[in-house]
């Protein structure tokens, strides 16, 4: 049984149990939530309550989550763009909107069930939920990604992981102009204390993240970025980005949808109106072969989407150039 605390904010106005539940906790489902209330899994400064109950301030909110049961996903006939393939593994380049593995109030149109339709089998490490899977990258985020056939691969390719040998760079659109041209960032970065949907640097339980970056173009309020992880945390590139200061364009979570109305320019905003996630991608992931010991590398080119943001960003950039030359 998972526990999990919530305090209701001295000084917010009046709201419903199931509501603030709702909003703290975007695993679950109003109805979820509601079962939970219903069959007492949930109390209120010690006591069982209502799913209407109204919370005026400095409420303890304790939820009692019941451990998942998991369920093999099922194998679905969805498109890949596979990059690489052989007996032991597959590299894909994944597209935006598709989750890696089945999670809560997600059992369909994963990378996982894609691939159960196109491998007769994955190497069962990961369990029944996540078979072959060996590292993620977030649903919005595109880019390329690598999964095991068998265990011997999973493995190798875990082991690549632990020790951050791994090559992977992003390719990312932010908000602002970075002082410099190239630098690096390391917190500690965990469950944020306040916002489970999120990670911070300021977590109470972090674990060390670095990312380094440099500078690939700078178009005035955006600026495009190449970064290089030598950790992998989650949201690890969107949490730096964001307590540096240039959160990605579109960012839902880290603050960068908040920074649309600042952006002068009004085809820009329906350009990042439109991409509607965070610009990030996976661009390039290089690792030794945990079979054959040889060296492989697999790029993927920028999604449309963050393709059509850049080629505007570059083509106001030449205009202004011609017209100062004229």
């Amino acid at each position: 049984m998972k526990l999990i605390e919530h305090i209701y904010p001295v000084g917010a106005p009046p709201e419903r149990l199931d509501r603030f539940i709702s909003s703290r906790e975007p695993d679950l489902t109003r109805s979820a939530v509601q079962r939970l209330i219903e069959v007492g899994k949930v109390a209120v400064n010690g006591a069982p309550a209502r799913p209407s109950l109204k919370l005026k301030g400095g409420e303890r909110v304790v939820l009692e989550i019941p451990p998942p049961v998991p369920a093999a996903p099922a194998a679905e006939q969805i498109p890949l763009e596979i990059l690489y393939e052989d007996h032991d593994l597959i590299v894909i380049s994944k597209p935006a909107g598709m989750s890696v593995h089945p999670g809560a109030g997600r059992r369909a149109g994963t990378l996982v069930n894609a691939l159960l339709g196109h491998c007769t089998d994955l190497s069962g490490i990961g369990g029944e939920v996540r078979p072959g899977i060996v590292h993620r990258i977030d649903k919005d985020t595109t880019g390329v990604l690598v999964a095991a056939k068998n265990d011997r691969a999973h493995q190798g390719l875990a082991h690549q992981f632990r020790e951050h040998s791994i090559k992977r760079v992003y390719a990312a659109l932010v908000y602002g102009s970075p002082r410099s041209d190239k630098g690096s960032i390391e917190s500690d970065i965990g469950r944020h204390p306040s916002d489970r949907k999120r990670m911070s640097g300021a977590a109470r339980r972090g674990k060390r993240a670095v990312t380094h970056w440099k500078v690939a173009g700078r178009y005035g309020q955006v600026t495009a970025l190449e970064l290089r992880l030598e950790t992998g945390r989650t949201h690890q590139i969107r949490v730096h980005l964001s307590e540096a200061g240039h959160p990605l364009l579109g960012d839902p979570v880290y603050g960068g949808a908040g920074r649309l109305p600042g952006l002068r320019d009004p085809v820009l905003r329906a350009l990042v109106r439109a991409l509607g996630r965070q610009a990030l991608h996976a661009r390039t992931l290089g690792f030794v072969h945990p079979v054959s010991g040889e060296y492989l590398e697999f790029s993927a080119p920028l999604p449309e989407d963050m393709q059509r943001i850049l080629d505007y960003l570059r083509s106001r950039v030449e205009l202004s150039i011609m017209n100062f030359e004229c």
